[in-house]
C-alpha cells in the first residue's frame, strides 16, 4: 500500500509518510486522504454497532443465568471504566505501540470479544457466567479504545487543517452504529437466539481487520515528554472536559431513561419509542458535519458553539420533562421537540471540542505530531468513558426514586449505555 501512494506524499518532521496536507481545507481531497477517511468511517461504524447491540436482550438473558440487576449495570459499567483507564494509557504510547497497529488489534480484539459473548449462554449459571462477563467486556473495552483512540489521531493527523468537519462527518457513521445495532441485534436474536446477533456482527467486525490492513497506512513518529497532567493545568482544557463529561451523561441518560418514560406516559409501543429516539440522533448526525465545516472555517465561533449549545441542551432538558416548575402538561409533540433541539445543541457542543483541545495545546507548547494526537485522543475517550461510568453508578446504587421511574425496569435502564 504505502509503495504505491501518489507521487505528491512528502515526509512529516516527526517521521511520518503523509502527503501534503497544509493547503486550504476547500481543496479537493487526494487519494490518501480518501482511503483513510473510508478506513476510520468504517471503523467506527462497526465498532459502534458491535458495541450497541446487547441493549435489547442481554439483560433478560443474564437474569436468566442467575445476574442480578445490579450486576448487570455493573458489566455495562466495568466497560466504560475499562474504557476510560485503556484511553489514558494507550493515548499515552501510541507512538511506541504505533497507530495502525493500535488501530488494528483493537479491531481484532473487539470482534474475537464480541464472538465470544454469544458463547455465554453455553457457560454455566451463577459466578462462572457473570465472571466471564466482566473478563469479556473489560477485554472488549480495552480493544474498543484501542480502535477509537486511534481513530481519533489519525482523522486529525490526515486532515489537519479540517478536524472538525472530518470528525462532524465521522458522526454520522458512529451515529449510524448505534441507531443500526440495536435493531438489528434485536431482529437477529427475535429469529435466531442469542448466539447468533454476536456470531454475525463478531464476524462482520472481523472483515473490517483485513479491509484496514490493506487501506490504513502506516504513521510513525518519534514520543513526546508531554503528558496528561500538563494538559489539565490549563484551565481552558479542564473546562472543555467538563463539557465532555456532561454531554456524554446527557446522552447516556437520555438513552436509559426516555424510553421508560415514553411508555408510562404516553403508552407508546417499543417500536413507536425507536422512531421516537431518531428525534434525537438525527438531527445529532446530520447538524454535526455542517457545523464542523462552520467551525474549521470560523475557529473563534467554536467557544460560542459550546456556550450556545450547552445553554440549548439545558433548556431542552428542563422543557423535555417538563420540569414541575414550570407547570406545563407534558406532551409528546413537546418531547420530540425538544428532542430535536437537545439532539441539534449537543452537536454544537460536541464538535469544537477536540480541535479547540488541541489548539490550546499547541498554544502552550505541545510538539505537534502524533504524540500529542495520542494524548489529546486519549484524554477526550476517558472523559467520555466517565461521563458514562458516572451515569452507571448513579444507576446502579440508585434503588428507586420518589414516583419510582427506575424501580420497576431498572435492568432496562442499565442495559442501555451507548456513546453517540
Amino acid at each position: 500500500m504505502n509503495d504505491n501512494m501518489d507521487s505528491d506524499e512528502v515526509q512529516q518532521t516527526d517521521g511520518s509518510t503523509l502527503e501534503e496536507s497544509t493547503s486550504s481545507p476547500n481543496q479537493r481531497m487526494t487519494r490518501y486522504q480518501i482511503l483513510t477517511l473510508t478506513s476510520i468511517a468504517s471503523v467506527n461504524f462497526s465498532s459502534m454497532i458491535c458495541y450497541s447491540i446487547l441493549g435489547p436482550f442481554f439483560p433478560k438473558e443474564a437474569v436468566k443465568k442467575g445476574a442480578s440487576q445490579t450486576v448487570i449495570g455493573l458489566i455495562f459499567g466495568c466497560y466504560a471504566l475499562c474504557n476510560l483507564m485503556g484511553s489514558l494509557v494507550l493515548g499515552k504510547y501510541i507512538v511506541q505501540i504505533g497507530a495502525k497497529f493500535m488501530l488494528i488489534s483493537g479491531l481484532f480484539v473487539s470482534s474475537v470479544c464480541t464472538i465470544l459473548f454469544g458463547l455465554l449462554d453455553k457457560v454455566p449459571d451463577g459466578a462462572t457466567f457473570i465472571i466471564l462477563c466482566f473478563i469479556i467486556r473489560s477485554v472488549d473495552a480495552v480493544g474498543f479504545s484501542a480502535a477509537m483512540t486511534s481513530s481519533f489521531a489519525v482523522s486529525t493527523k490526515v486532515f489537519p487543517n479540517s478536524i472538525a468537519t472530518v470528525l462532524g462527518s465521522l458522526e454520522i457513521f458512529t451515529g449510524l452504529g448505534l441507531i443500526l445495532g440495536p435493531p438489528i441485534g434485536g431482529w437477529l436474536y427475535q429469529s435466531f437466539g442469542y448466539e447468533v446477533p454476536f456470531m454475525a456482527l463478531g464476524c462482520f467486525l472481523f472483515l473490517m481487520v483485513p479491509f484496514n490492513m490493506y487501506i490504513l497506512p502506516s504513521f510513525d513518529a518519534d514520543p513526546s515528554k508531554d503528558s496528561f497532567f500538563r494538559l489539565f493545568t490549563r484551565l481552558k482544557i479542564v473546562l472543555i472536559c467538563f463539557s465532555i463529561f456532561t454531554l456524554s451523561s446527557g446522552l447516556g441518560f437520555l438513552d436509559a431513561a426516555l424510553s421508560i418514560y415514553a411508555i408510562d406516559t404516553f403508552n407508546l409501543s417499543p417500536g413507536y419509542v425507536g422512531l421516537l429516539l431518531l428525534g434525537l440522533s438525527l438531527p445529532y448526525c446530520l447538524a454535526s458535519p455542517l457545523l464542523g465545516i462552520v467551525s474549521d472555517r470560523f475557529p473563534s465561533t467554536r467557544p460560542w458553539f459550546m456556550v450556545l449549545g450547552g445553554l440549548f441542551t439545558a433548556t431542552g432538558f428542563w422543557f423535555l420533562g417538563p420540569v414541575p416548575i414550570l407547570q406545563i402538561k407534558s406532551q409528546l409533540w413537546l418531547v420530540v421537540f425538544m428532542l430535536g433541539i437537545i439532539g441539534f445543541s449537543l452537536s454544537m457542543t460536541a464538535i469544537p471540542t477536540f480541535p479547540e483541545i488541541l489548539d490550546c495545546a499547541y498554544e502552550n507548547g505541545f510538539e505537534e505530531g502524533l504524540s500529542t494526537l495520542g494524548l489529546v485522543s486519549g484524554l477526550f475517550g476517558a472523559v467520555w468513558s466517565f461521563g458514562l461510568f458516572f451515569l452507571v453508578y448513579i444507576f446502579s446504587v440508585k434503588e428507586h426514586d420518589k414516583k419510582g421511574l427506575f424501580q420497576s425496569r431498572r435492568k432496562d435502564l442499565l442495559m442501555k449505555l451507548p456513546i453517540f
